[in-house]
């Protein structure tokens, strides 16, 4: 692991653990405050149920328990009005209530099920009457609209930062893919242009040999390999640019690649192709990209025989897409890496950068919307990847 890599890790790390201090710092804060606040309100109603029993000492006849009117429980009871209340008597027939609405008031299911939620919330205070025993008040409360904004704020505030971490997270791994693809953007046209010179110089060698006493055979293979390479040259220019799509007829385009791969491949693999045999089909690709693909595909087919096997290519077809099969009896993928092998800089290969299966996917799924993936491989028996594409039909 380099330096740059180790403090970039060290300083993730960092960043998690001082947000989780934070946010432990802040329930715990939080948390303190609302036990407190609970503490004071549960102290607020203890007072009026004690101002209340003294009230009622002062009542004259049994049959007046009308404590609630009295000045003094009103003014106790108006300073602290953000606590939700309901006082019944001992049959459980509200005499007062505050900040719960009349619905719930006039339904007794409801008003039953809402004096169950305050004696969760609160073991509810029973105010004597110095004549009687029978005869009580009893004070159901809640928690204040502040108490339980005060318990949610903790789990809100870290929800709110773990959204802007994540979105800051987000635009830096965009950032810096933008910035990677421009270096691969910028590679991609320089080897273009650095390829430009050798081809041009190659075309007049092979304008020589044309008229020299050699095997015109050989010259002529030759001419094919120097016309590939400048459709090599050609694609790597196209890297980053605008890449018009035009009608094309996939059987021939395919049938292209596979005519020029079969005569490079060794004698013991066979490669066959099913597209000449069968109806044409069409699809908007970039023919010199498309071809890129194709024979990638072969390429890693042919890597993953080792000299012996075979390799089938196919066309298929619906009323909606054109599929376009590579199938080999090679090696074989675990399942595991079926996707991670598109990935940039993943390779199974002793040699190479692991570049060109997630090229493929570049020019496959953002240059011509379609789809590239494996659709079935087994260790030791093969491996079947399928490009999928829009099928067009002809006017």
């Amino acid at each position: 692991m380099n330096v740059r890599r180790f403090f970039s890790f060290r300083s993730r790390v960092a960043v998690i653990v001082a947000g989780i201090l934070l946010g432990a710092l802040s329930l715990f804060y939080t948390n303190n405050m609302a036990r407190r606040l609970r503490e004071k309100e549960q102290h607020d109603v203890a007072l009026w149920a004690h101002v209340m029993e003294r009230v009622t000492r002062d009542v004259t006849h049994p049959a007046n328990t009308g404590a609630m009117a009295d000045p003094l429980v009103a003014d106790i009871m108006s300073t602290n009005n953000n606590i939700p209340f309901i006082i019944t008597n001992e049959r459980l027939e509200v005499s007062s209530f505050h900040l719960v609405p009349d619905r719930i008031i006039d339904h007794p299911d409801l008003l039953r099920r809402q004096l169950d939620r305050f004696t969760e919330e609160n073991t509810p205070l029973p105010v004597r009457f110095w004549w009687s025993d029978d005869h009580y008040l009893i004070i159901f409360y809640g928690k204040s609209q502040l108490l339980k904004s005060l318990y949610w704020f903790p789990y809100i505030q870290i929800l709110v930062v773990t959204i802007f971490i994540v979105l800051g997270f987000i635009a830096f791994r965009s950032s810096k893919h933008d910035e990677q693809n421009r270096v691969w953007i910028g590679l991609a046209k320089e080897t273009a242009h650095q390829l430009g010179t050798p081809t041009s110089s190659l075309l007049g060698w092979i304008e020589f040999l044309r008229g020299q006493p050699v095997d015109q055979t050989a010259v002529e293979e030759m001419n094919k390999d120097l016309a590939h390479l400048m459709k090599i040259v050609d694609r790597f220019s196209k890297i980053g640019s605008e890449t018009p799509l035009t009608p094309a007829n996939i059987n021939e385009t395919v049938g292209e690649s596979v005519m020029y791969f079969r005569k490079r491949i060794p004698r013991n693999v066979t490669l066959d192709y099913n597209g000449l045999a069968i109806a044409p089909v069409q699809a908007n690709i970039n023919a010199a990209l498309f071809e890129w693909v194709v024979e990638n595909l072969m390429k890693n087919s042919l890597d993953a025989l080792q000299g012996h096997g075979a390799i089938e290519v196919r066309i298929l077809s619906d009323e909606r897409h054109v599929m376009v099969d590579v199938r080999d009896t090679g090696k074989g993928i675990p399942k595991s890496n079926w996707n991670r092998i598109f990935e940039p800089g993943f390779t199974t290969k002793t040699r190479g950068w692991g570049l060109g299966l997630s090229l493929s996917r570049r020019i496959v799924e953002e240059y011509h919307h379609g789809r590239i993936a494996v659709i079935d491989s087994e260790p030791g028996k093969g491996t079947t990847i399928r490009i999928t594409l829009k099928r067009i039909f002809e006017a």
